[in-house]
């Protein structure tokens, strides 16, 4: 066969086989092209539902959370009638209505979820309708109408009603997302299946068809793996969160019981330390050996107040009396007061920060806070060690807020003590503020001395953190608000002390423990001061008519029963009669008296339990106070003014 017909069929046969070749392959980059054309968008539009989903998702476990917090803020007022409960509960009621406006947007194509959400709305409304009845018999009944409410509606519980149809929204969305995110790995896998066959049919659909399938591999990859990673942290921020959440509020609820114990353990306090004294005095040159036993009965009393004393620290209960503060110069004069604390073993620096914020706190509290921690920092170093207190500027964002609930961004002053000791595990950390817990032997701590650091800490509005590791030692940061111009106030006026005994002056004493009014006018009595006595506000007003106002002082317990306070007393009694002076006594700090942790402008107190050398100081102090710095006298002067 001539060379020539043979290249010819050659040619014909190689131009055959390369169209038969070239129309597969030109199907398959059709269909490649096609592919890459279409599935992208499809992807795009996946990871849009998935998304949509979680919003909506997000939404239903929002209303539930505020729910919730609403229905935990509304019980914590009816408690405890704190106007903070209150707010927080109209708060996240509206939080409630918000989350159900948005899943009702969310959902505007799921009919079946807007006919769930038609019924939680109304759920909703009847579960808010219960609430406010119930606030509303608290405030004409107080807990007695209450408690008579929750006995009619023991059968009902409107929030199972509102959480179990949240719980069905929720669920049927949960599906959703399971089926959207299979057809979004259902897409995926369409995509690499078109490639794997393109490569099979030829070098060059398989470059073609890689690169364009690997681009949109990589660009779902990277997606999804910021997604998996955003998801992640937020997952973390909210386990810290709830943490922190939950930590503080069993704080809070320990506080609570704490300021009540308090209450009536001072009133008991007052009474055996006050009998012990004038029993002391009797006895003393009788010839009887009983002043050792009476000595006892003093020494435990005192130790049994300056427990109540911490335990009204951590409850949030004592009275307060801040003042503009420079930390740096505080420190500096406690390192006298602390190195015999110490001791020679322990070694201690102070590291001051230049250009330190001011403060306002109370300065005897927070000398008491640090001397607490110095304490704890020394037993922790038994053989040797150093101690370091350092102060500096810090700014607390948004971010460590997000994982402590309870810390408002901004400035702050912080004070660090540092011990070098062998440090605490994290199950010791968290429980470190509790009170009564102490990892010390029997004999040697109360448990009391952080939960007064704690508690001190709040009260004054700031934050405080345990940083610890086993065998490197324990930094505890307290940090207090930036002040933010300076304080202007009155110097405070002193007794010079010369007066101690009465003379003469007529004394309105009230109070509604018996035993404690019993001994408290006796000690008048043998002060040289005329006693007139009531057990409550109404029967003292009645006296007070009758004496036609002639009372030099108005002796007052703070919480009386029938229905008025010891301010409420005192305030219609000036009212009436404005030259009169008042003293408030308590057995802890309460909401009458003292607003965000101060006394009110103008309020002499005594704490229980006092002893008749206070009492007598205290008593001279008021009586004798120039007009000028008798702030309640000065604010119902300008009042009668208006």
């Amino acid at each position: 066969m001539p060379i020539g017909v043979t290249l010819k069929r050659l040619d014909r046969r190689l131009t055959l086989a390369l169209g038969l070749m070239a129309l597969p392959l030109f199907t398959l980059i059709g269909l490649q092209l096609y592919e890459a054309a279409t599935r992208s968008p499809r992807l795009a539009s996946d990871r849009v539902w998935v998304a949509h989903t979680f919003d909506v998702i997000a939404a239903a476990k929002g209303l539930r959370i505020a729910a919730s917090d609403a229905e935990r803020a509304q019980r914590g007022y009816l408690i405890s009638g704190r106007a903070p409960f209150l707010q927080t509960y109209r708060t996240r009621v509206a939080s409630c209505q918000s989350f159900l406006e948005q899943l009702r947007r969310l959902t505007s194509d799921n009919p079946d979820q807007q006919r769930r959400l038609a019924s939680l709305a109304i759920a909703l409304d009847d579960w808010i309708a219960e609430r406010e009845q119930a606030l509303d018999a608290y405030a004409h009944g107080g807990v007695n109408g209450v408690q008579q409410l929750v006995g009619q509606r023991a059968e009902r519980d409107t929030l199972r009603t509102v959480d179990g149809l949240i719980a069905g929204a929720l669920a049927e969305e949960n599906e959703l997302l399971l089926r959207r995110q299979a057809q979004t790995a259902e897409d995926e896998r369409s995509v690499t299946q078109i490639a794997l066959v393109s490569s099979a049919l030829g070098i060059a659909l398989l470059g073609l068809g890689a690169w364009l399938t690997m681009l949109a591999f990589r660009r779902v990859r990277e997606e999804e793996r910021q997604h998996r990673e955003v998801e992640r942290r937020l997952h973390d921020q909210v386990v810290q969160a709830q943490a922190g959440l939950a930590q503080t509020q069993k704080m809070e609820a320990l506080g609570q019981l704490t300021g009540g114990v308090a209450h009536d353990f001072n009133n008991h306090l007052h009474v055996i330390k006050n009998a012990a004294l004038i029993l002391d005095q009797q006895l003393r040159g009788s010839g009887t050996d009983l002043t050792q036993f009476l000595d006892m009965i003093m020494r435990n009393t005192d130790r049994a107040a300056s427990t109540t004393a911490r335990l009204l620290a951590f409850a949030r209960q004592q009275a307060l009396d801040p003042k503009s503060t420079d930390l740096n110069k505080l420190v500096s004069g406690m390192a006298e007061l602390l190195r015999p604390i110490l001791g020679e073993r322990v070694q201690m620096e102070a590291v001051l920060g230049s250009g330190l914020w001011s403060v306002l706190v109370d300065k005897s509290q927070l000398e008491t806070a640090i001397v607490n921690l110095a304490i704890n920092a020394r037993d922790a170093m038994p053989n040797s060690g150093k101690l370091t207190i350092e102060t500096s500027n810090a700014f607390l964002d948004e971010g460590y807020a997000g994982l402590h609930p309870e810390v408002k961004p901004g400035q702050y002053a912080m004070i660090a003590v540092t011990d070098t000791g062998a440090g605490m595990t994290p199950e010791t950390v968290a429980k470190a503020f509790e009170p009564f817990f102490t990892t010390k032997e029997a004999g040697r701590g109360t448990g009391l001395g952080l939960s007064q650091v704690f508690g001190f800490i709040k009260q004054s509005g700031g934050h405080v953190k345990i940083y610890s590791e086993l065998g490197t030692g324990t930094t505890v940061k307290m940090y207090f608000p930036r002040l933010v111009g300076a304080e202007m106030s009155k110097p405070a006026y002193e007794s010079t002390g010369e007066l101690r005994q009465g003379s003469g002056e007529s004394v309105f004493l009230v109070e509604d423990n018996d035993d404690v009014r019993a001994f408290t006018a006796q000690l008048l009595c043998d002060l040289g001061y005329r006693v007139t006595v009531a057990a409550d506000g109404p029967l003292a007003l009645e006296a007070l008519e009758k004496l036609s106002g002639r009372v030099d002082l108005l002796f007052t317990d703070v919480g009386l029963p029938n229905g008025m306070t010891g301010r409420e007393l005192a305030d219609e009694a000036r009212r009436r009669w404005p030259a009169l002076k008042v003293l408030y006594t308590t057995g802890y700090a309460r909401n009458s008296i003292i607003h965000h942790g101060r006394l009110d402008t103008g309020v002499e107190l005594l704490t229980k339990p006092f002893t008749q050398s206070s009492l007598a100081a205290k008593l001279r102090s008021v009586l004798h106070k120039p007009a000028e710095f008798d702030g309640a006298a000065a604010i119902n002067e300008r009042a009668k003014g208006t």
